[in-house]
């Protein structure tokens, strides 16, 4: 069911639309009335993979966010609005990738985000906001320095919010830094009403399966071992249909200039999360429960592990009310429940074949 936001026939353009995140809020779009367009990679196929489904029901802009044009090109549609929300979730979002393919990182992420800006105000586009999309994994570590900057709850877990200090351990947390960056440099610089968010390590269905929750479900749907690397650190695991809720907060509610952090308000060592999805799995008779085996192929290099990731979200449920209503358990056996009846969506991209 859809929830009750007031978008109907609003013009909305989502970037990365037909990525995990994008393809999950262009159905929140679509369910609620939305005038929806969609900016999308071009390739040579020109093939829709997550949002096929929707193609009927919304505008398809093919381009890329490095090729200034081809993003000019696309807003420049809506000149003639005075009410439009942009989405920036566009990115190459996954830390592991960011090490092997770090140009094309930094490119897209950060020289992506500000053609985006640009084109905006060499358009002179009155929008009504800008929301790019953050990462936790700009928090980074807690630096001695740095310590008494920082909240923590009674049991010394750090607790991250808005003005936690940040510390990028990664080439993809240091673009995505620089983007937030350069969203409220255009926003202090021309009045461009623009917002930040960072959503702390959202998973369910769609997700590429080379992140933690897809690489443990569909190797326990095809093998009886699952081949992961560190587990020890502690990620705040947020369902996706409570991420794109906090981005509809954000966009229809937020203050612009500001930032907003939000996640499910708890975190788990990745061991006892992979624990839970093989329960959940076994229990639900997806799967005979598999060994877990650690490679150390498969670790972050040397440093750049991040150890704990905790948000506070009272800022967001505060303005909004927004907090998370899908519990882990809940959201796990949807996941699984994907994975398992949609095979040829992610069969061909695993990293442990």
């Amino acid at each position: 069911m859809a929830i009750d936001y007031d978008l109907e026939d609003r013009p909305v353009l989502v970037t990365g639309a037909d990525g995990f995140v994008g393809s999950h809020l262009v159905d929140e779009l679509v369910a609620n009335g939305a005038d929806v367009h969609t900016f999308i990679r071009a390739t040579s196929s020109g093939e829709l993979n997550n949002i096929r489904h929707q193609s009927e029901k919304v505008t398809v802009h093919r381009g890329d966010l490095r090729d200034k044009h081809s993003v000019r090109e696309a807003l420049s549609t809506f000149t003639d609005y005075s009410d439009t929300l942009i989405f920036h979730l566009g990115a190459q979002a996954h830390v592991g990738e960011s090490w092997d393919r770090p140009y094309e990182t930094v490119d897209t992420n950060v020289t992506g985000t500000l053609n985006l800006l640009q084109s905006i105000v060499d358009l002179d586009l009155d929008i009504a906001k800008f929301d790019t999309a953050g990462t936790s994994e700009e928090y980074g570590n807690v630096k001695d320095e740095m310590f008494e900057k920082h909240d923590f709850e009674e049991d010394g877990r750090v607790l991250l919010s808005e003005r936690s200090p940040v510390n990028p351990t990664s080439i993809y947390a240091t673009s995505k830094l620089a983007a937030d960056f350069l969203t409220m440099n255009f926003h202090d610089a021309y009045g461009l009403p623009a917002v930040t968010t960072r959503m702390f390590n959202n998973y369910g269905p769609r997700q590429n399966p080379r992140y933690i929750t897809g690489t443990v479900i569909t190797q326990a749907l095809e093998r009886d071992i699952v081949e992961l690397g560190n587990l020890s650190p502690k990620r705040d695991m947020c369902y996706v249909q409570d991420g794109v809720r906090g981005h509809l907060h954000v966009a229809l509610e937020g203050k612009p200039g500001e930032q907003y952090v939000y996640g499910y308000g708890e975190n788990i060592s990745m061991r006892d999360w992979t624990n839970l999805i093989l329960d959940v799995g076994a229990e639900h008779g997806y799967w005979e429960r598999p060994e877990i085996v650690q490679d150390e192929d498969r670790y972050r290099p040397g440093d750049s592990d991040v150890e704990e990731l905790l948000v506070g979200y009272e800022k967001l449920n505060e303005l909004t009310g927004w907090e998370p209503q899908v519990e882990w358990r809940e959201g796990v056996r949807r996941t699984i429940d994907w994975y398992a009846n949609n095979r040829r969506s992610w069969y061909g991209r695993v990293d442990w074949r």
